[in-house]
């Protein structure tokens, strides 16, 4: 059994993220996924070699070293860009499938959802996170901070 002591987690040249265990093994591409990302933020971190089999589940990852630490969040951080809607400009419902047109932080989008149920996550009563066909996450922080139209296509929707 490892302990996060024997974990170092880096970057490297060509910014591949690789785990060494204790100077003698190491794994040349890891992937960091949260195992609870909602219900149980920043606990329970899940390291997955390149075939996306897990080589360690690390309960607290606050007791990695302080770079090993910076290594995997800033990796989840650039995998797990999530952009945030400003304004929603059309949403068309053909069965079960969803063509949006959004305005957000990083510009306009188009993207399209399937199941909602699945892939609408209401973190409280007004903040939702919506992942796309795609894996992209979109993320409206505050449903009462929309304009009314905004509000008006999406309360049709969900």
């Amino acid at each position: 059994m490892y302990t996060v002591d024997m974990l170092d987690l880096f970057h490297t040249a060509d910014s591949q993220l690789r785990l060494t265990i204790l100077n003698q093994c190491s794994y040349i591409s890891v992937k960091p996924l949260w195992a609870s990302p909602l219900s149980r933020r920043n606990k329970y971190l899940s390291i997955l070699d390149a075939s996306g089999s897990e080589i360690i589940l690390i309960e607290d990852p606050g007791q990695l070293s302080q770079d090993s630490y910076r290594a995997v969040t800033d990796e989840i951080r650039r995998k797990n860009l999530t952009s945030v809607i400003i304004s929603i400009l059309e949403a068309k419902v053909e069965y079960d499938v969803i063509y949006w047109k959004v305005e957000t932080n990083r510009g306009a989008r188009e993207f399209v959802t399937d199941d909602l149920q699945e892939n609408a996550h209401w973190l409280s009563s007004n903040h939702i996170l919506i992942n796309d066909v795609d894996g992209n996450r979109f993320e409206i922080v505050d449903t009462n901070s929309l304009d009314i139209r905004s509000r008006n296509i999406l309360g049709r929707i969900l």
